[in-house]
């Protein structure tokens, strides 16, 4: 099958115009081929690596097989090149609808930002804060990018306090605010919105380098191997030597998820602990069960990219999301959908296209007043 016939036959599938003939016939072809295969040759294809990431398929429903991600991503790819659109939301269904979503006005995406509160509990609001020096303390400059990263720097010669104690800094975002940290060992962390991280104001002396997260955050630690690098949040500890990973302990979900992007990492709670390799997630469950599952990295950091994916949620998680980050409040209209969503969006599109994608499914509905959202079901499910 040669690219303009398999385009079309994606454009058929995507309309459902497919006959049975043509189903099998995709089939077949999506089951011979598979990533590094000769027959799937992303270039020849014009398909960009950046669409492969990004996008998600809306024909899932329309094909009777369950295919791999990447698989489903090669379809996106492939459905991109033929429409050339720029975000499909899609589910397990071959129904549609097109109803609107009623809202009395649009709102606006969250930005950087974030409050730092210093030893002494001073308040910085970072985006007040001209970029440069903001604070300086024990030896320990703080200071402030044109893109609004924080970035601690150790004197040649820092003095220590005068009692002797460690002395903690506090960055925390609300809703609709995330930002970028830079630690004095040169750990970079990304902190999503409605987090917190507490840290040192420098880890010299320190055996260890301990922070405390609340929320999300994701970490590329600076490898020091004689000094450990540990997150704690409520219910857990990761211990790293020099890796990059995501930790996503939001109070308002069921399950603390740990996803390792490169390194190795340990993950220890109510005493069991597990270590993970490359491309695995730590899900810690309510009653201390530790479960460790493949990941898929790129859903877990998207977020930290600027983009909304979720793959396999409910709605609810779905729209936990939503709040977080546009700083809305949420409401349901009697019983919801308890199907599952799959989608990719860029956070800073507003509102309103993030629900319109997901309306399209037809299992959901959405009326916007104020900052709050209602959602209820679509009509593909009141039939």
């Amino acid at each position: 099958m040669d690219k303009e016939q398999f385009l079309k036959l994606i454009e058929k599938i995507a309309n459902g115009d497919a006959s049975e003939e043509e189903l099998n016939l995709y089939n077949a072809y999506m089951n011979r081929i598979a990533p590094g295969n000769a027959s799937w040759n992303d270039a020849e294809m014009g398909i960009p690596e950046k669409v492969k990431v990004e996008l998600f398929s809306k024909i899932q429903g329309s094909i009777p097989k369950v295919y791999s991600l990447w698989k489903r991503i090669a379809v996106a790819a492939s459905i991109v090149v033929c429409f050339g659109l720029g975000l499909y939301v899609y589910q397990a269904t071959k129904e549609e609808n097109k109803g609107q979503i009623l809202y009395a006005n649009d709102i606006a995406p969250g930005k950087n930002g974030a409050t730092l509160t210093l030893a002494n509990g001073q308040k910085i609001l970072i985006n007040d804060a001209l970029a440069g020096n903001i604070a300086d303390q024990s030896g320990v400059k703080i200071s402030k990018t044109a893109d609004g990263q924080i970035i601690y720097e150790i004197a040649a010669s820092p003095s220590s306090p005068r009692n002797g104690a460690i002395q903690y800094n506090t960055l925390s975002t609300t809703r609709g605010e995330q930002v970028q940290l830079r630690l004095p060992d040169g750990t970079l962390v990304f902190l999503n919105a409605e987090s917190s991280l507490k840290y040192p104001t420098s880890f010299t002396k320190l055996d260890k380098r301990q922070v405390s997260l609340t929320g999300e955050g994701y970490f590329e630690v600076a490898k020091d191997k004689l000094h450990p690098f540990i997150v704690n949040t409520d219910k857990q500890e990761v211990e790293v030597l020099g890796t990059q990973f995501n930790i996503n302990s939001y109070e308002s979900e069921a399950n603390v998820r740990t996803t390792l992007v490169e390194g190795s990492v340990k993950v220890s709670a109510y005493n069991k602990s597990t270590i993970l390799k490359p491309n695995e997630q730590a899900i810690l469950a309510a009653d201390g069960n530790i479960k460790v599952t493949e990941a898929d990295v790129q859903v877990a950091v998207a977020w930290k990219n600027n983009q909304f994916m979720f793959e396999s949620e409910n709605i609810q998680v779905v729209m936990r999301m939503v709040e977080r980050w546009y700083n809305v409040e949420v409401e349901y209209v009697g019983a919801v959908s308890d199907e599952k969503f799959w989608g990719g969006v860029s956070k800073f599109d507003n509102v309103s296209k993030v629900l319109k994608s997901l309306e399209e499914t037809g299992k959901v509905h959405f009326r916007v007043e104020g900052k709050k959202i209602y959602v209820s079901k679509g009509k593909a499910t009141t039939k």
